[in-house]
């Protein structure tokens, strides 16, 4: 095998399927929207209005470009509620992941047709519950369903442990987009998990 080749396969960590955590982000960032859950200072940049807004200057990649900003909005809002150390949220993993999720972007966008239709349904979805937004989009099933069951909220009511330690992988990242379900309108819950050591 050539080594050059090698070396890239080496970068790609297996347990992380990049384009699911995408579409996980995606959903979440839309559901947490003030014209949906009221979580942060969004109001619809990844629904119709945000297209119109945005299309006219970037006109291929406008979608990817209401991504990025609600992705921010998101993540920015999650820190300022809750950031604790040695732990991983859905905006925050390791460097490892969030750097192979960034040098994936440029391919998304290359590829900006073949998501045309996700990012059709994610503007015109209507449910008002995570959950079924992720069922519909087949990343969550009833497995994960019973296991954000059996999550609580923390006693401040800003955060929603993972029980145990992990490392990142599918199964958990699901967890902590999942998880975020128990947050209320206007009064977002964050989910974490300890990182294995």
């Amino acid at each position: 095998m050539d080594a050059a080749v090698n070396q890239d396969a080496s970068k790609i960590d297996p347990r992380v399927d990049l384009e699911r955590l995408l579409k996980l982000r995606l959903i979440v960032a839309r559901h947490g929207e003030m014209d949906r859950a009221g979580w942060w200072n969004t109001n619809g940049i990844l629904g119709r209005h945000g297209a119109l807004a945005l299309k006219r200057g970037f006109p291929s990649t406008h979608h990817f470009a209401q991504a990025r900003i609600a992705f921010a909005v998101a993540r920015s809002r999650c820190h300022d509620l809750f950031d604790p150390p040695g732990c991983m949220t859905l905006w925050n993993l390791s460097a490892r992941i969030e750097d192979q999720f960034e040098e994936h972007w440029q391919d998304w966008l290359d590829q900006g047709e073949r998501w045309s239709p996700f990012f059709a349904h994610l503007a015109g979805a209507g449910s008002n519950d995570l959950l079924v937004a992720l069922s519909e989009a087949g990343l969550v099933d009833q497995r994960h369903r019973d296991a954000v069951g059996q999550l609580r909220r923390s006693a401040e009511g800003r955060s929603v442990p993972l029980p145990g330690a992990h490392e990142p992988n599918d199964e958990i990242i699901t967890l902590l987009s999942a998880g975020f379900a128990k947050g209320e309108r206007g009064h977002p819950a964050i989910p974490y998990a300890r990182l294995e050591e």
